[in-house]
């Protein structure tokens, strides 16, 4: 990593780094190795302050800009990130422990995308013109929410940033972000990157901090729009918080998602999209196909070439880019996901491999497997959020939906089957918000993504993000005398 690739100081506001070692000390630790790598301090009420009051002044120049304008400075900071990728991808892996192979295509690569796909729309937002008859009509505006606030996820620090980031300031807003604080490095290089790219000081702010910072901020008056990205139960909390102020949101929570596998489905593409949708980044990942059904017809093949793949996992150094499969974020996380695999043994699902703790220095667990799971399982019902997948046995199309479907939550599902006519009809019933058919956890920046039930409201990236961080305003016009009835 270069000199000047990890970030100067804990916050970023008004267009500069800031310090104030008063807030509460936050230390960053390499989960391969359990080292401290950085310490960073949560934002004080005075630096949130400073943080609100900055995006507030910045927010009407900025909205005062022709998109085109605004995407110019969206496309610069794409173009920046995908020319430092590698020192970005360094510290991307530092803050979160996931392979350098996956952080080089997966992460900046990601948030340029978005970047550049909303700065190609920022100069096209325009309104609509509506005739009526008579000769009346009425013509809408697309405004800015005013300033957004984002909360992120520890699991891709960077990309969360630009995906909230890049609809937000196409927009004309401006916002300030807290990253999580398990991984608060690599957002601060984004808002580094946009003031570099031109935008102005305070269109994008980020603060450190814990919960007691994000309440603060998601209760200012200021603020117009929270966007979340995080786990259900901080969901609840949040959204809570913005409706006391009646604020807009964008709810992007766990899930429990299901992966349907027929009898007649090509197993090599089977097992690629089981293993993408439990082991990617160590298990952890919000639209993870945890439950995955299997019939009866694949299920020992399945199985069989699941266990062979899984003993093909390099898992070692996430620097050395021959590595595929890296530690847990957290020691917290996986005493956590240590806590599921034994209620797994506990209540009666067959390990199948894996399941053990590595011997060696981080937060390492085996990619594990349990087959023969029942609905009723604890592994089965809630979100693990590691590298553990639960195969499940089902017999035919109506059973797999409804046993899919049974579930709090609805973030993604994922079919693999030969038979289009039987995968579009089986997605055309599944309660998700982002459906595969014979692939899984792909997000192109064009598709939306988002859940439904309790996996969040509103949608990321793609035209839908617009509406969620701008409103419209109608004007009717009348070109005939105004009447009263008296």
């Amino acid at each position: 990593m270069t000199h000047d690739a990890q970030p100067k100081a804990s916050h970023f506001i008004a267009g500069d780094y800031i310090e104030d070692t008063e807030g509460d000390p936050i230390d960053v630790i390499y989960s391969a190795t359990g080292e401290t790598i950085a310490r960073l301090h949560a934002a004080t009420p005075a630096i949130v302050e400073k943080a609100l009051a900055s995006a507030k002044a910045a927010q009407t120049d900025w909205a005062a800009m022709s998109g085109t304008e605004r995407g110019r400075v969206l496309r610069r900071a794409a173009d920046i990130l995908r020319e430092r990728n590698r020192d970005l991808s360094v510290l991307e892996t530092l803050d979160t422990g996931k392979p350098l192979s996956e952080t080089l295509v997966a992460d900046a690569a990601s948030g340029a995308d978005a970047l550049e796909y909303f700065g190609g729309l920022a100069g096209s937002l325009t309104g609509e013109h509506v005739q009526l008859p008579g000769g009346d009509f009425v013509y809408t505006m697309r405004r800015p929410l005013g300033v957004c606030v984002g909360i992120g996820a520890w699991n891709y620090p960077t990309q969360i940033a630009c995906w909230k980031a890049a609809p937000a300031l196409a927009c004309g807003n401006t916002m300030v972000f807290k990253p999580s604080e398990t991984t608060p490095l690599c957002t601060l290089k984004v808002a580094e990157i946009l003031m570099e790219a031109g935008a102005p000081a305070g269109a994008f702010n980020v603060v450190q901090g814990y919960g007691p910072v994000g309440a603060a901020l998601t209760t200012d008056a200021r603020v117009a729009k929270v966007s979340l990205t995080g786990s259900v139960p901080t969901g609840r909390k949040v959204y809570a918080a913005a409706a006391e102020g009646i604020k807009h949101v964008t709810m992007e929570l766990g899930g429990k998602s299901p992966i349907l596998v027929f009898d007649d489905a090509d197993v090599e593409a089977a097992v690629s999209g089981a293993i993408v949708g439990n082991f990617y980044s160590s298990g952890q990942i919000c639209s993870n196909g945890t439950r995955v059904f299997v019939q009866p017809g694949i299920k020992e093949a399945f199985l069989k070439r699941l266990t062979e793949r899984l003993g093909d996992a390099v898992i070692g150094d996430p620097m050395d880019e021959a590595t595929t499969f890296g530690p847990m974020v957290s020691e917290r996380q996986l005493g956590i996901v240590q806590g599921y695999i034994a209620k797994g043994i506990e209540e009666g699902a067959r390990l199948v491999t894996g399941g053990r703790r590595i011997d060696r220095p981080g937060w390492y667990l085996e990619p594990t497997v349990f087959a023969d799971v029942t609905d009723r399982m604890t592994i089965a019902r809630e979100e693990i959020f590691g590298p553990v997948m639960s195969v499940l046995d089902f017999t035919d199309e109506a059973e797999g939906i409804e046993r899919a479907n049974a579930t709090e939550f609805g973030l993604a599902a994922g079919v693999f089957t030969r038979d289009l006519a039987r995968a579009h009809r089986v997605v055309g019933q599944l309660d998700a918000g982002s459906l595969y058919i014979n692939a899984y956890n792909l997000t192109p920046v064009e598709a939306p993504f988002g859940g439904v039930k309790a996996s969040g409201v509103g949608r990321e990236n793609s035209k839908e993000a617009i509406h969620h961080y701008s409103e419209v305003r109608s004007v009717y016009v009348a070109v005939n005398p105004a009447e009263a009835p008296y």
